[in-house]
């Protein structure tokens, strides 16, 4: 894959949000683009971007066993995937005592399940061509929590650590991966894309009612702006040396590096403790 040729994508969830912006990108910048979609219309649209160079693939990243025969197809079509780029996923919203286990369940076939089966279904062919980059959308979620999404945050933490573990397994085929985790951007993640568990405890009133009313009145007016998270994406795909890990929004970097402080400070504090676990000499 030479620097400014034209490249194979797979992405997944290009109906809306910043998958839709990473595909239309893409294919404003000359790339081939398959691009997931749920159903017909939403394969018309895509589809329309493009004629010649957007291919749309009706799967749910969640029919864990129709992933791969989807993939051959698409390879039929439109070549050999040279990026995939992980974006299909959604958040969860509710306190964990109120939320359900199949709550859980659902966030981590849709956030982790699903980006592993798709990376499964690609890297042999990745492996074999002794190139590609695999890209995980994740989030600034999956570095700081907030209370009330312990569930998404907890996806995306999973899939950052498959991210970093997998890179080191394939960095010796040529494959590249890339975390990539946004903040804030100007999608309906907020709204009505969000899965929401009904209030039942009194007890988390205080902590979680002002941040679920908050979030709601920010919705639509995000500081991120897809376009430019798009952008960001073509610069990655082209980076001879592309990043473990790369956050994107100003409201990402401040939140990480203030956590990054406060664990420098944690640790140090309880120092002697933690050494104080080894054998003696």
């Amino acid at each position: 894959m030479a620097k400014g040729a034209a490249k194979t994508l797979l992405i997944t969830g290009v109906s809306s949000g910043l998958g839709r912006a990473f595909a239309a990108g893409a294919l404003a910048a000359g790339h081939r683009v398959i691009g997931t979609v749920r159903s017909e219309e939403d394969a018309r649209m895509f589809r329309a971007l493009a004629p010649d160079r957007a291919f749309p693939l009706a799967l749910d990243v969640t029919d864990f066993d129709a992933i791969p025969a989807a993939i051959r197809d698409a390879d039929a079509k439109a070549g050999p995937v040279d990026v995939l780029v992980n974006n299909a996923g959604y958040g969860h919203e509710g306190v964990l005592e109120e939320s359900s286990l199949n709550d859980l369940q659902r966030q981590f076939a849709a956030n982790v399940f699903g980006p592993v089966a798709m990376i499964k279904a690609v890297l042999p062919g990745m492996r074999e061509r002794r190139g590609g980059h695999i890209i995980n959308v994740t989030s600034m979620g999956g570095f700081i929590t907030m209370p009330g999404i312990a569930f998404y945050c907890g996806s995306k933490f999973a899939l950052e650590g498959i991210s970093e573990a997998l890179g080191k397994e394939v960095a010796g085929f040529g494959i590249r991966v890339t975390a990539l985790a946004p903040g804030q951007f100007r999608t309906d993640w907020a709204g009505r894309s969000m899965d929401r568990t009904a209030r039942s405890i009194a007890d988390y009133d205080g902590v979680m009612d002002p941040i679920r009313a908050a979030r709601q009145a920010k919705s639509g007016r995000q500081p991120g702006d897809p376009a430019r998270a798009a952008q960001a994406l073509l610069a990655l795909i082209e980076a001879p040396s592309p990043p473990v890990r790369l956050f994107l929004g100003t409201d990402a970097l401040g939140l990480v590096e203030q956590k990054l402080q406060a664990m420098a400070t944690g640790i140090a504090e309880w120092e002697p403790l933690s050494r104080s676990t080894d054998f003696a000499a």
